[in-house]
């Protein structure tokens, strides 16, 4: 089945998705980028390192990767890119869109959000699916300058349920022109549940040594109890139960998962945003997606395919992802360059 499901009349016609071999199934698309994953061309562009302290005062500092492609690039929206749960700046979705919208004359600013990759040791406490005052205290911290023609956000997996979220709660306090979501668990305990399926045992088993190690590297700062609850975890959930919920102040992992989807806050985006996500995705209930009543917001672009695996899309026709392209024609579309006085 080819069939792109795209709701507005609005936008371009997507071209439909179609795997590049040998990366057929769901499976193959998902683990692609780590067993072959090569770093694009980044090094050319100069890379300007950012520290934004947050706003709670805990002393926590986001660390930004700043790239400018030179001249022109004042005249295109700031791209701002949001890994997903155990990712970080460096995650290859991240630098394989980085050098992407270099190579299209924008700047890109790539985040470790508080707690992961470079952001690490300068964190006591650690992000999660809701925590978008992290977003807002560091966009909000940029340089004068960095980002004259406005923001592009743009984010993957678990940071894009940061990013929705956010938009519904602090998208005028920015100048945020258009957004993209892709591979958004917007249901959280749907997904939660899903992990726990038989056929996604390696993925999770893999994803929760990832979050353990992220949760102890240096620089957190944790209870014994904390530490204990951490390693005692066999599960996902039970990570989510013991210790993600109750350090946030949530009673349990469900009451974490209802008040931070992102399905909850989608009514309240008004900003152009693209939400690109695959059917058969091993990690997200496609029920999540086709269940929702997209039509009852004319800001939400759902781009709903077939195929393309959990942040996959790695199509027929270019090295540049699929979900890369489309949002692309989505932007030319939706914006125009703001010349730059």
């Amino acid at each position: 089945m080819d069939r792109v499901v795209a709701v507005r009349t609005n936008v371009p016609t997507f071209a439909p998705f179609r795997p590049r071999a040998p990366w057929f199934g769901p499976d193959l698309q998902t683990v692609r980028n780590a067993i072959r994953h090569r770093a694009p061309a980044l090094s050319r562009y100069t890379v300007e390192r950012l520290t934004f302290e947050m706003g709670d005062g805990s002393g926590d500092r986001l660390v930004g990767h700043l790239q400018d492609p030179g001249p022109g690039s004042a005249e295109h929206p700031l791209v701002v890119l949001i890994h997903g749960l155990a990712g970080s700046a460096q995650s290859a979705y991240m630098e394989t869109s980085a050098a992407h919208w270099l190579e299209r004359g924008s700047r890109v600013l790539r985040l470790d959000l508080r707690g992961a990759g470079a952001s690490r040791p300068l964190c006591r406490l650690q992000y999660h699916a809701g925590r978008t005052s992290d977003l807002r205290d560091a966009l909000r911290a940029l340089p004068a300058g960095r980002a004259p023609a406005g923001l592009v956000m743009v984010g993957y997996s678990l940071g894009g349920n940061l990013l929705l979220k956010f938009l519904a709660e602090h998208e005028s306090e920015l100048p945020v022109r258009a957004a993209a979501a892709v591979s958004v668990p917007i249901d959280l305990a749907a997904a939660s549940r899903r992990f726990l399926a038989r056929r996604n045992r390696i993925y999770h088993a893999s994803l929760l040594r990832a979050m353990k190690r992220e949760s102890t590297l240096p620089g957190a700062e944790l209870s014994a109890r904390e530490r204990a609850a951490i390693f005692e975890a066999r599960s996902v959930l039970e990570f989510d139960e013991h210790f993600v919920a109750p350090r946030n102040g949530y009673a349990s992992a469900q009451e974490y998962y209802e008040k931070n989807s992102a399905v909850k806050f989608l009514p309240g985006v008004r900003v152009p945003t693209l939400v690109m996500h695959a059917l058969d995705d091993p990690w997200i209930p496609a029920e999540s997606y086709t269940g929702f009543s997209w039509q009852e917001n004319e800001h939400l672009v759902p781009l709903l395919s077939p195929g393309g695996g959990h942040v996959g899309f790695h199509g027929r026709g270019s090295r540049v992802p699929w979900h890369d392209r489309c949002l692309a024609l989505f932007l030319d579309r939706h914006l125009a360059p703001v010349p730059h006085l």
